[in-house]
């Protein structure tokens, strides 16, 4: 029987930690994937772009990704590309707005330039809106696991957090009489 060298047990243990179950989201090389493959209107040249780019951008992308970024987010929890995540998106008014996924939340900024934050806060598990430096909370998750909304006048709302709750909410937001609650 011929013995395994120290280097070839090296090799082996360290194939076996790339190997494991702890894979991560591998998000930087699936964003580098998703520019690659939309860079133009043609697939033609997305694809002989990618023939010259994915050996060396794919490669880069791919080690950062399984030794640096998945290790953080082993670690930590989060995501660290997370929050470099900007997509645009159209509202129902018909225009385009920006939103960035931040760590605690989103930022949505306005085709006028108007940014709207909203963020949760952990602590008391709510979700808040900010603008014009004006901070409301609009949502709470309680932990007998019903949902107190709060409405725009400022009054609460509790309500189950299912469809019923979920329609209870909507007639008091849209409804001349939407305060005469059940």
């Amino acid at each position: 029987m011929k013995k395994i060298s120290f280097k070839a047990a090296v090799v082996l243990l360290a194939g076996s930690f790339l190997c494991s179950s702890c894979i991560g989201s591998f998000s930087l090389f699936n964003k580098y994937e998703k520019w690659q493959c939309n860079m133009t209107d043609t697939k033609l040249v997305n694809g002989i772009v990618g023939l010259i780019l994915q050996p060396i951008v794919g490669g880069v992308c791919l080690f950062v990704d399984a030794l640096v970024l998945n290790t953080i987010e082993f670690w930590s929890g989060e995501n660290p590309m997370a929050s470099f995540d900007v997509q645009t998106v159209k509202g129902q008014d018909g225009r385009y707005y920006t939103v960035k996924t931040l760590k605690d939340g989103y930022e949505v900024k306005a085709p006028n330039g108007e940014v709207t934050l909203f963020k949760h806060i952990p602590d008391t598990d709510a979700w808040t809106v900010t603008q014009n430096g004006i901070t409301k909370e609009i949502i709470r998750f309680n932990a007998d696991g019903t949902i107190q909304a709060t409405l725009q006048t400022g009054e609460k709302m509790t309500v189950t957090s299912d469809e019923a709750g979920l329609q209870r909410v909507r007639e008091a937001v849209y409804n001349d009489h939407c305060y005469a609650l059940r």
